[in-house]
């Protein structure tokens, strides 16, 4: 229960902040393209803050870090809330992606070890409740922006609630610091499929990066929906992407997590392609939620099966491929802005539609492969 808490308050604050991404650019009184280059830092912190989370995680344990995450997640949630212009905002979102990051990267190796205990796949719910935190922000952003809150009102309250159920969930987290670090000599080596999961994990999140960041605004700049109705493009998204999850641990016990990983980006690819050519609000909508479906059981398999594949090393190898999923959401942003300037916004949408359509074939990469050669870190 403790690392369901936790996996709903961080998919709350950062889908309180994307429901607000209009609103804040408007009040820091940027365009796209800027939006799109000030995204990168927020990626850019979320992917140093893995990397470092990692090692510390393995070394001194999940039961410390998952909290001091979450602390920090919550607190620098309000600084976008606060920002007035280009260079605050991108300091903002810079801190607010190192706390994400060592957030994400921490409560997933500890979902590993909740998993591993569990003895079947349980990954998904797990990021069920990270989508549902999603849905709860959408809602919870719809309801505050009728009422005219500023982003710093509704994201402060954000922070505080967030400050205090870390505090009080970490009681219940395991302790696992000794199973978990294993002392290695000389260099170590990491699988080579380690890292084309990582590649695979890239393409998929910058697949959802695209409905996080750019959703609300396409539904407003390309079919002109009013700002309520818009922020629920990435609400569709959310909730399809929650019921998939709470679905996919049953799928992949049954078909296997190369299906799952295969056949949901095949999916997600359909359904981006439909939000992004549909002329009409109701079908982007229904693009969208396609879209969270096909989505959701995808990266928690690249998650676990990075996190199994050595024990001892669990925090380290979930921060690889997270990290350089981060690296997708990192990019995406930033080429999907730099897109506008060439094409319409639901046009650049067709990049993430070829990257799920890569990620489909290379699904086999999940197979385990015991006799596998492994490279240099």
């Amino acid at each position: 229960m403790a690392t369901f808490t936790y996996f709903a308050l961080n998919g709350f604050l950062l889908g309180l902040w994307l429901v607000h991404i209009p609103t804040v650019e408007q009040r820091t009184g940027i365009d796209h393209a800027e939006l799109g280059r000030l995204l990168l830092l927020l990626g850019l912190g979320a992917f140093v803050g893995m990397r470092i989370g990692g090692k510390v995680t393995d070394r001194v344990g999940v039961k410390l870090v998952v909290p001091v995450g979450g602390v920090l997640c919550s607190l620098s949630a309000l600084l976008p809330g606060l920002a007035v212009g280009q260079w605050t905002l991108g300091a903002a979102l810079l801190i607010f992606g190192l706390g994400n990051g060592l957030m994400d990267v921490s409560m997933n190796a500890h979902a590993v070890v909740v998993e591993r205990h569990y003895k079947r796949p349980v990954m998904s719910a797990f990021h069920a409740t990270w989508s549902l935190g999603g849905v709860a922000a959408a809602l919870t952003g719809a309801r505050t922006l009728s009422w005219e809150l500023s982003p710093a009102t509704t994201l402060g309250a954000a922070a505080v609630l967030g400050v205090v159920v870390s505090i009080v969930a970490a009681k219940a987290l395991l302790n696992e610091k000794d199973k978990q670090h294993v002392q290695v000599t000389g260099k170590r080596k990491v699988p080579r499929r380690i890292w084309v999961m990582a590649v695979l994990a890239g393409l998929v999140m910058l697949s959802e990066g695209a409905a996080n960041d750019w959703s609300v605004l396409h539904l407003q700049d390309i079919l002109d929906a009013s700002p309520e109705i818009a922020a629920l493009a990435y609400g569709a998204f959310a909730t399809t992407m929650t019921i998939g999850r709470l679905l996919a641990d049953r799928i992949t016990a049954k078909a296997g997590s190369v299906a799952v990983l295969r056949w949901g980006s095949a999916i997600g690819a359909a359904g981006i392609a439909t939000a992004a050519l549909s002329p009409w609000i109701w079908l982007a909508l229904v693009g969208w939620a396609i879209a969270g479906a096909g989505l959701s059981g995808t990266v928690p398999q690249l998650f676990s099966a990075a996190g199994h594949a050595e024990p001892g090393a669990a925090a380290a190898n979930v921060s690889r491929v997270a990290g350089l999923g981060y690296l997708g959401v990192l990019a995406g942003p930033g080429v999907i802005g730099w897109m506008t300037h060439v094409v319409p916004l639901n046009i650049a949408f067709l990049l993430p539609v070829a990257f799920c359509v890569v990620a489909a074939f290379s699904a086999g990469v999940l197979r385990t492969d015991p006799a596998e050669e492994r490279v240099a870190a």
